[in-house]
């Protein structure tokens, strides 16, 4: 155990004096963070950073770990410029803005790179298909990886209905979608990615004492193991809190929903908690929304399995916008036998990014299918 502890440590030192130059500070509020390897090329990844529980501990850029998990662009001669946004949570529109000022920043700094890609993972992902649609110009090509690729509004109702189909059948055990909305009800400080985690655990036991043959038709349905539907449950209800706060309501509407596909979808659609909008979609999500209109090269990377964003609600649903503004030349997608949300080594991400440079460099297009 000591030399491999060893081991570890001098390949974490080995790889640390690889980072020639750090630049970190506030822009607009949004702290930044810029490595550049000591083989730097002149040239420029921007990552955009999933999300964040509300009041957590910044977990991106600030973290001891940032250029580890960068290793896959740094390793490659590019420079990695990273905005932790000026707020937490469902922060796509804000992360877009302070993506692109942190852009600038580094053009105004640096000089013009002589090529520049995006890419991020979750709703980073989505944060790179919005910059692609918004600014596409500044860059040859995009990597979302496991992203928040469809529209905001349909990718995030999906927490909506687990929660309103899942109070229905094991009343008392989740938090009531009347409460998430309720302002009145709102807690004092929001919860923390660790007390989310503790909150799971009790929350398994009881989904399983209450009927375990349930739980797993249910987690099914969801597209999701058993085993992960309590922690989806509790990190659906920090998204849900954290808009009903930023929308000021409630801006989804099951009243006329009928959800099918369930073993007794009658049960579930007698006993489902019901809530009219209160607020207007457009009040949130309108802002760099998914639109399909995209002129660079995007290659989405996404495990088989994914608990929090399913390949195909996510894919699917951008394949669609893409279909109906005839851009599905600019995107291609690999897949991988991940189990688990962005679960990808760094090799896949670095042999998915040398795929994407190879398309833009010679114009055709990325094969999609399977990567080992």
């Amino acid at each position: 155990m000591k030399k491999i502890l060893t081991l570890l440590l001098f390949t974490q030192v080995v790889f640390a004096q690889n980072i020639a130059k750090t630049d970190t500070g506030s822009i607009d509020g949004a702290k930044y963070k810029i490595l550049f390897p000591e083989n730097w090329k002149g040239k420029l990844v921007m990552y955009a950073h999933g999300y964040e529980f509300m009041g957590s501990k910044p977990a991106q850029s600030q973290n001891p770990d940032f250029p580890k998990r960068m290793a896959p662009f740094l390793e490659r001669g590019f420079a990695v410029a990273a905005s932790d946004y000026g707020n937490q949570g469902l922060a796509l529109a804000r992360g877009v803005d302070d993506t692109e000022s942190l852009r600038q920043y580094f053009v105004k700094k640096y000089g013009q790179p002589d090529s520049t890609f995006m890419t991020g993972h979750s709703m980073g992902g989505g944060i790179t298909l919005a910059t692609l649609e918004n600014f596409g110009k500044n860059y040859n090509g995009g990597l979302p990886m496991c992203p928040l690729a469809g529209r905001i509004y349909l990718q995030t109702r999906k927490e909506f209905d687990m929660f309103a189909t899942f109070n229905g059948l094991f009343p008392g055990i989740a938090t009531s979608l009347y409460d998430i909305f309720d302002s009145s009800k709102a807690p004092k400080e929001p919860m923390s990615m660790q007390a989310g985690f503790r909150k799971a655990v009790v929350m398994k036991k009881a989904i399983y004492a209450k009927d375990s043959l349930l739980a797993v038709e249910f987690a099914k349905h969801f597209d999701m193991k058993p085993d992960d539907l309590a922690f989806a449950l509790v990190f659906g209800e920090g998204v849900l809190r954290d808009i009903a706060q930023k929308a000021g309501g409630n801006p989804y509407d099951n009243t006329n929903t009928v959800y099918g596909r369930f073993p007794n979808s009658l049960l579930v659609n007698q006993k489902a908690e019901r809530l009219a909008a209160t607020v207007s979609q457009n009040t949130l999500f309108d802002k760099y929304d998914r639109t399909g209109i995209i002129d660079k090269p995007a290659l989405a990377l996404h495990t088989i399995y994914d608990q929090l964003i399913p390949a195909d609600l996510a894919i699917v649903s951008y394949e669609n916008l893409l279909q109906k503004q005839g851009k599905q030349q600019y995107f291609s997608v690999k897949y991988t036998n991940g189990q688990g949300h962005c679960n990808f080594t760094n090799e896949q991400t670095g042999k998915a990014f040398d795929a994407l440079r190879n398309w833009v460099k010679t114009g055709q297009k990325t094969q999609a299918g399977f990567m080992e």
